[in-house]
């Protein structure tokens, strides 16, 4: 796999580039990502210092919590990011990325909040709240 991927939101406005490793995918069931994509999150993450965004003008941050938020394209609505305020990585979408990604599947986190309408059987990791791998600062 290559250390270089790029991606982007649906419309194209914002545009990104990660250098270096990127975590396996986490699926996050909580309610607030399942209130925003209509479904769950499945993100990977890396490093602030290894990622280049542009098009950041087009990018919105909503404050989600007190700790943490959520940005993405304002103009298609595209879900891109979530960043803990103490942290040094962001999570990115794994869906934005252009193919190939490389990227495989790690763990599904905050089970214990998941939608009524779906099981999980794939037969990763799942934890009640947060995983090891996941950077949350609870």
């Amino acid at each position: 796999m290559t250390d270089t991927h790029q991606g982007a939101c649906l419309c194209g406005a914002v545009r990104f580039t990660t250098h270096g490793p990127l975590r396996g995918v986490v699926y996050c069931h909580c309610s607030q990502c399942r209130k925003q994509t209509g479904h769950h999150y499945a993100a990977t993450n890396v490093a602030d210092k290894d990622i280049e965004i542009r098009g950041t003008s087009a990018v919105t941050w909503y404050r989600a919590s007190e700790k943490a938020r959520r940005g993405f394209c304002r103009i298609c609505g595209s879900a891109l990011f979530w960043k803990h305020d103490e942290l040094d990585v962001i999570s990115v979408m794994a869906g934005a990325f252009e193919k190939p990604t490389g990227l495989t599947a790690e763990a599904h986190i905050f089970v214990a909040d998941k939608g009524d309408y779906y099981d999980i059987d794939d037969g990763l990791p799942q934890f009640e709240r947060s995983a090891p791998t996941v950077k949350t600062r609870d």
